[in-house]
């Protein structure tokens, strides 16, 4: 089943039960879908669909670094359930076991010895881990193994 058919049938599970909460985050993430799809023109596929996720998880956590800043702890619990909400629908993400070996067969696959050869090794690691792994986090780990 598709992600955007998941979320329509679990938005109409969200109304028969009456969670608000839920139902509300579920929308939220509909309309960012919408809104993108209506932006660019497009129909989105399932990864456009994740990158979108993604962007409502950060913007989630930051959020809750705000309110938490602003001692808003009622805004806080709201932002984590939404925040939960969003995380069921992402993949599983990797361990760092997992990415590790990903970054360092990309690095053997492309020759990479000096940060030079960072995009290389990123467009490999990117088309493999992309959905499941800050790719900010990455970027640092492989600049890590290849300055080492």
């Amino acid at each position: 089943m598709s992600l955007k058919k998941q979320l329509f049938d679990d938005m109409k599970t969200a109304m028969r039960s009456k969670d608000k909460l839920r139902l509300e985050t579920i929308r939220m993430i509909r309309a960012a879908i919408q809104r993108k799809e209506v932006d660019d023109r497009i129909e989105l596929d399932e990864t456009a669909v994740l990158v979108v996720l993604q962007k409502m998880v950060k913007q989630a956590r930051d959020s809750i670094q705000q309110f938490t800043g602003g001692d808003r702890m009622d805004l806080v619990e709201k932002e984590q359930i939404g925040l939960k909400v969003l995380q069921d629908y992402l993949p599983e993400p990797l361990s760092d076991e997992e990415l590790y070996a990903i970054i360092s067969d990309a690095i053997t696959k492309t020759g990479a010895t000096e940060m030079r050869d960072m995009g290389k090794v990123m467009g490999m690691v990117k088309a493999v881990a992309d959905g499941r792994a800050d790719m900010g986090a990455v970027s640092g780990k492989i600049k890590a193994l290849l300055v080492s």
